[in-house]
């Protein structure tokens, strides 16, 4: 329920009397009152001050109270804040007018100040009971959004999942198809993962992947999709990459990754890649192609590792 006390009323009138006799009800009502005389001021008093609802007369000496209304309405600065118009008019079509512009409510004068009371505590309780729902709706959102990313994040390394790349990596590849554009995929494959996890423990294990997705993101650009794609695995698709370019990358990851000192790590850590991509005539699909840069990966592996090889 909204409490009057706190309220901050604007009050748009140009009739000074009129004017007076209002913000004196207003205040002993317990509302706070901010008063101006015209449209323009209305307006530049909404957009700076906290206001919760405005009482807007419908006959201004500069606009005219509906295309305020209709301004207030359309911005999203002031379009939550509820407006009572007041006018002498009362005329079917001068309420049905003012509506339209997106009053929400609608006051002939003369009025009584126990109905204006009463109107001016209607509007701020139904405002009062949409922010409710506006910020549960907000929070839900951000629920699914945070129960959506832990279905196609990696827990340990933040990276995409595989469940993840699975259900998007033919997009990408349709879309390559269909406009004659290159299309790489790079697997890679840390070479002594096991040794180490055995020698210093998986959490050490562990540690060493989080570091290499970290290195890996530096290396990908937005466009890119980098994904784990097994428990020493990462996998990559790059549109718009020649197999060339793709291997100018994956020397670069060789690279970094080897010449990395890793804290507490005697050893070295590597990496074997493999590479597969478009154009190339035998490849149909974006299993095959993801297909041929895991046959290529192995071989990168059984040649010792630490190395690069194509499809």
């Amino acid at each position: 329920m909204p409490k009057t006390s706190k309220a901050t009323v604007l009050l748009v009138e140009d009739d000074k009397i009129q004017a007076a006799a209002t913000k004196d009800f207003l205040e002993s009502a317990g509302y706070k009152v901010l008063y101006v005389r015209d449209g323009k001021s209305a307006i530049k008093m909404a957009k700076t001050q906290n206001i919760d609802i405005i009482l807007l007369d419908l006959i201004l000496p500069d606009i005219d109270g509906n295309e305020v209304t209709r301004w207030l309405k359309t911005n999203d600065d002031t379009k939550g804040i509820p407006i009572i118009v007041l006018t002498v008019k009362g005329s079917t079509l001068e309420k049905v007018t003012g509506l339209e512009a997106g009053a929400d409510d609608y006051l002939p004068k003369p009025y009584s100040e126990i109905e204006l009371n009463a109107r001016i505590y209607a509007c701020l309780r139904t405002k009062a009971l949409q922010d409710a729902l506006r910020k549960k709706n907000q929070e839900l959102e951000e629920v699914l959004l945070r129960v959506e990313n832990l279905t196609i994040t990696d827990s340990l390394t933040e990276l995409f999942n595989r469940r993840y790349f699975e259900s998007s990596h033919g997009k990408e590849f349709k879309r390559a198809l269909r406009y004659s554009s290159p299309l790489s995929c790079m697997i890679l494959y840390v070479d002594n993962f096991l040794e180490i996890a055995e020698n210093y423990g998986h959490e050490k294990a562990n540690n060493i992947l989080k570091t290499i997705a970290r290195l890996l993101k530096s290396c990908v650009r937005g466009i890119d999709t980098i994904a784990r794609w097994g428990e020493q695995e990462f996998i990559m698709m790059l549109p718009e990459t020649p197999k060339e370019d793709t291997a100018q990358v994956a020397a670069r990851i060789l690279q970094i990754i080897s010449n990395y000192e890793f804290p507490d790590l005697q050893e070295k850590v590597t990496v074997s890649i493999g590479i597969a991509g478009l154009p190339d005539p035998s490849i149909e699909t974006s299993e095959k192609l993801i297909n041929e840069a895991e046959l290529a990966l192995y071989e990168a592996k059984t040649k010792g590792g630490n190395r690069i090889e194509f499809a």
